[in-house]
């Protein structure tokens, strides 16, 4: 499966064009965009950072116990949803003043509901979607029940409840939303697709049940951990594999690699295939705004890649392991930041180091997530 072969012309311009223009709000490309960052920190806050000064605006206290520290922007950029209660509860914050106008808890009575990581917004902010995974509590067991979709109405404030619920597959973590299609976008050990207003389901790329033999390659494995791309209209789930050029198991024959599946959340085009040689472990991948062959990675370094070449163009050495990353809509600045309390801010060009935000508490496996706010 060749990546580079599988992206169309128009996938170019779309990821430009996805770039400048705010999903839903209906504003040209030439309205002024302010971009703020969002994150989580123990024990519980959402942070608010100014990408011009790169220093923080405010910090909103979350009701509940730390979760994961997922967030979900609305499209406008103005609310932040958060997810807290140990992946519970959600939260809807207005990052300008921090005030709560969007709650809703998931458990009830006998039934505790978690949500992995699972969260997104619809592209006209109308509606926020969560994967639930309720367990049925019992005197002396716990009764697993089936995982599904639930779509709540942002509209209705405080305490909100499901209005529809659709049932999915297990092992589903990050989510995405398709524009075009009105589809939420499944990232498990397959990525799918699911209409919130039917619940009818569809396949968007294979990875633990691809159709490749198994004697040649190794079933994917998919990190789908934090959701990002936001900054060009992208849902992206990075995995690795293994192909083997010889028998089964025989490791100085096998090739391992990185491979991506990438879905434009504007047009919903999907490509997928490997694109690197595994080196070192990464998190997370970013394509570059200005150049879709450009990716980078974050764990224990911040990398610089060329899909098309399948080459590593810069690694830059970190002090510590950061899980997360993101980045500007104009590709002028890489930020990388979760695990500890330091958000470490990069040159995408050379990946030197040209700033450090210093939050008030570890970010552990908190979001990174860019807020576009039109003004």
């Amino acid at each position: 499966m060749n990546f580079k072969q599988m992206i169309s012309p128009a996938k170019r311009l779309g990821a430009v064009m996805t770039g400048l223009v705010l999903l839903g709000t209906g504003l040209s490309a030439q309205a002024a965009t302010d971009e703020y960052l969002l994150t989580v920190t123990r024990p519980n806050q959402l942070h608010v950072i100014d990408t011009k000064t790169d220093k923080l605006l405010r910090s909103c206290d979350v009701p509940g116990i730390f979760g994961n520290g997922g967030i979900a922007a609305s499209p406008d950029g103005k609310i932040a949803y958060v997810m807290t209660n140990k992946w519970e509860d959600v939260y809807g914050f207005n990052i300008n003043d921090c005030k709560i106008v969007f709650s809703m808890k998931q458990s009830s009575k006998g039934v505790q509901v978690k949500s992995m990581i699972s969260m997104t917004v619809s592209a006209d902010g109308k509606e926020l979607y969560t994967v639930q995974n309720p367990v049925k509590l019992h005197k002396d067991h716990f009764e697993t029940l089936q995982p599904r979709l639930a779509v709540y109405k942002t509209a209705d404030g405080m305490n909100a409840k499901p209005v529809r619920t659709y049932p999915v597959d297990r092992r589903i973590t990050k989510l995405g939303f398709i524009e075009k299609t009105g589809e939420v976008i499944l990232g498990g050990a397959d990525v799918k697709a699911i209409d919130p207003t039917n619940g009818k389901i569809r396949t968007l790329a294979k990875l633990q049940n691809w159709d490749r033999s198994p004697e040649g390659w190794v079933p994917p494995d998919a990190f789908a951990m934090h959701t990002l791309g936001e900054h060009i209209g992208e849902y992206i789930m990075p995995y690795f594999t293994i192909k083997w050029n010889g028998a089964p198991g025989d490791m100085e024959k096998a090739e391992f690699l990185w491979g991506m599946t990438k879905v434009d959340t504007k047009t919903g085009e999907v490509t997928s295939g490997e694109v690197l040689p595994f080196e070192f472990i990464v998190f997370n991948w970013l394509t570059d705004p200005n150049d879709e062959d450009i990716v980078y990675g974050s764990f224990n370094q911040l990398s610089k890649h060329n899909i098309k070449e399948g080459k590593t163009l810069a690694v830059q050495p970190m002090p510590h392991t950061y899980y997360n990353i993101n980045m500007l809509q104009d590709g002028s600045k890489i930020y990388v930041g979760g695990t500890s309390s330091d958000i470490s801010v990069h040159d995408p060009k050379t990946l030197k180091k040209i700033g450090s935000i210093q939050l008030s508490g570890d970010m552990s496996t908190s979001d990174l997530r860019i807020a576009k706010v039109q003004r």
